[in-house]
């Protein structure tokens, strides 16, 4: 499927779990149901179903308009971290591979899923709050498995070998040692940080590990 990002619709998702409308283009699309009406406008829902997926950007020469009527609203994500830290997991059809991965990691570190709807329903109860809010927890940096999104100086920022980098919209920045923090604030979930520690590895955008990221 073709999907083109169109700019400066409110479709764009950040490690935060804010959505905001942004020109630049993702390397992963992401589908929480119907969530704008026929201007294209977001309302107040944030999701209509608990099944959040990360897709592919193109998938068997599949076309669609994004926001289309009736459709499904396409989110946009940097990369598969954001993706993960928003909540989100990999679709079961386009990134098979990946979700294979997902789910036998997910098995390794909370037991056998009796199947994938209990999956969405953990992550659900880990990802939001009852008033929407990102449901954030604190850890020890050094503890941290590589894919992690943290607050640091109040920004988000990737947690990746040695390093954290500075997320943009656009590209991650600002590459440096992480520093000894007992209490990180985390903001990928709970549910999915497990998975991170269990050995899944997320698709990261090209500046997260080009020297010059």
């Amino acid at each position: 499927m073709t999907r083109v990002h169109a700019p400066h619709l409110q479709n764009r998702v950040l490690p935060t779990g804010e959505f905001h409308a942004v020109s630049a283009r993702g390397t992963m699309m992401g589908n929480r149901g119907i969530l704008h009406d026929d201007q294209k406008r977001l309302g107040r829902a944030r999701w209509t179903h608990q099944a959040w997926v990360t897709c592919v950007l193109t998938f068997k020469g599949r076309h669609r308009e994004v926001m289309g009527p009736r459709k499904y609203t396409e989110l946009f994500f940097l990369d598969e971290a954001v993706a993960l830290a928003a909540g989100h997991r990999p679709c079961g059809e386009c990134r098979r591979a990946e979700y294979l991965k997902f789910r036998g990691c997910w098995d390794t570190a909370h037991g056998p899923a009796q199947d994938l709807k209990s999956i969405d329903r953990h992550m659900h109860q880990d990802r939001v709050s009852r008033t929407r809010a990102q449901i954030r927890h604190s850890a020890s940096l050094n503890t941290l498995p590589d894919g992690t999104f943290i607050l640091y100086d109040m920004q988000p920022h990737l947690v990746w070998g040695p390093d954290l980098l500075c997320y943009t919209p656009e590209r991650y920045s600002n590459r440096f040692k992480r520093p000894s923090i007992d209490e990180a604030t985390v903001m990928t979930p709970r549910a999915t940080l497990a998975v991170l520690h269990a050995g899944y590895r997320p698709a990261l955008h090209p500046t997260a590990t080009s020297d010059h990221g």
